[in-house]
């Protein structure tokens, strides 16, 4: 996690004000180089650059600038420029995990959505081995320093509200043994973030009854079994728990019973992949402050 500092001094003339500190990087000839608003060093493009020009920043009539274009968003851009060339693909990986990461925490990309755009970002339409490009787990990584740094102080409670209206419609689907996924579970999720739940039952077309009978349109798509094995459906709905607070997307994917076994082993990290409500029932307690009435 990134500390917070006071911001290095900037260098004069730099559009992009990447400070000397975090980065240090230099065009070739020691100084800053304004072309068209891109610095450029070592002849590439300034991420940081990019992303202030995007916003309109530097730019005659240009946009106000972003409001993460402070001290801590100078800091981050600053961090994820290269002190290598691009053709490591360690540090490609790096840049598009990072990138990816504001790409799912701001626009609510999925992972493979926001790895495909991180990386037309950063190489254009340059086709891209797969060593090139993150894992899921490094995009991880990074989206959790990202929300720790930038949403610090609303994303705690969006994620609680997120459990408990998943807590929630998993006591209703309780007969259809109920499993939550996704970032819900692992602690990612924000504003931007969908419910994502799993039911393994043997009769799939009772739970759409149930939500028919509930008054509940949803879509029916398919979603790609977690084992690697055929799709399976999927029924996709909006959720509103107050007519004050904005829907919130739920995807409820259909499995038979027998692809419980095994499911909910731990990986060799100590993560589990689903857990039920009893264990998302806790982790809504354990995210209560003290203060807070049970």
């Amino acid at each position: 996690m990134l500390s917070r500092r006071r911001a290095p001094s900037i260098r004069k003339g730099c559009v992009c004000g990447a400070p000397d500190g975090p980065c240090g990087r230099r065009p070739a000839n020691g100084l800053c180089r304004d072309t068209k608003n891109t610095i450029v060093t070592d002849g590439l493009p300034c991420p940081a650059a990019r992303t202030l020009r995007a916003n309109g920043a530097g730019t005659p009539g240009g946009r106000p600038p972003h409001p993460r274009s402070g001290p801590a968003a100078i800091e981050y851009d600053c961090r994820i420029m290269s002190r290598k060339t691009l053709l490591d693909p360690r540090r490609v990986r790096e840049e598009i995990a990072q990138s990816a990461a504001r790409l799912i925490a701001e626009d609510g990309l999925d992972y493979a959505g926001a790895k495909r755009k991180a990386a037309r970002q950063l190489l254009g339409d340059t086709r891209v081995a797969g060593e090139w490009l993150p894992d899921n787990d490094q995009i991880e990584e990074e989206l959790r320093e990202y929300l720790a740094l930038f949403q610090s102080d609303t994303q705690p409670d969006e994620l609680r509200r997120l459990r408990e209206v998943a807590l929630d419609w998993m006591r209703r689907l309780a007969e259809f043994h109920p499993y939550v996924t996704g970032a819900v579970l692992n602690g990612t999720a924000n504003a931007h973030s969908d419910i994502h739940l799993q039911a393994f039952t043997d009769n799939p077309k009772d739970v759409a009854i149930y939500l028919l009978n509930q008054n509940v349109q949803y879509d029916v798509s398919e979603t790609r079994h977690f084992a690697g094995r055929a799709d399976v459906e999927t029924l996709s709905f909006l959720w509103r728990p107050r007519r004050d607070v904005d829907a919130i997307g739920v995807h409820l994917a259909l499995y038979a019973s027998d692809d419980l076994r095994g499911a909910v082993k731990a990986d060799a990290r100590g993560r589990v992949a689903r857990a039920d409500a009893a264990a998302l029932r806790a982790l809504v307690e354990a995210g209560k402050a003290p203060s807070e009435p049970e």
